[in-house]
């Protein structure tokens, strides 16, 4: 059985395009919990925080997918998974996302309540493309 040199080995690996150096990660985080607003009954905007320093100096997009638990007066529990799109410019290591909800069992009869947010995942891609929804 032959031995292959160090030297040999990285040759053959820069040759191949293999990389010592692990890709390059993109990630975001929240910077705090969801901000939730009632504008009337039923119908609230949640707002994420969101950091991408780790994204500078090109940028980032992604999704965020949530779930949103809420709540009738008549004790009917609910829950609904959304996503939100976000961007974070070049120029900035932050941005924010805001979603639009309506949450009603009975067409605005009455008043819901927002029990939790709870973020299920964060996508994160280079670049400060704009993401659909």
């Amino acid at each position: 059985m032959k031995m292959i040199s160090t030297l040999m080995a990285t040759a053959l690996a820069v040759s191949t395009g293999a990389s010592a150096q692990p890709p390059e990660k993109h990630t975001v985080s929240l910077v705090g919990t969801p901000l939730v607003m009632r504008l009337n009954n039923d119908e609230f905007r949640i707002a994420f925080g969101i950091d991408g320093k780790q994204c500078m100096p090109g940028g980032c997009s992604g999704l965020i997918h949530y779930r949103v638990h809420w709540k009738a007066p008549d004790g009917t529990a609910r829950s609904e998974a959304r996503r939100v799109s976000y961007r974070v410019s070049p120029d900035s290591g932050r941005t924010i996302a805001v979603d639009r909800q309506y949450l009603d069992t009975s067409e605005g009869a009455h008043t819901t309540d927002v029990v939790g947010v709870s973020v299920e995942r964060i996508t994160c891609r280079a670049g400060a493309a704009t993401s659909s929804t």
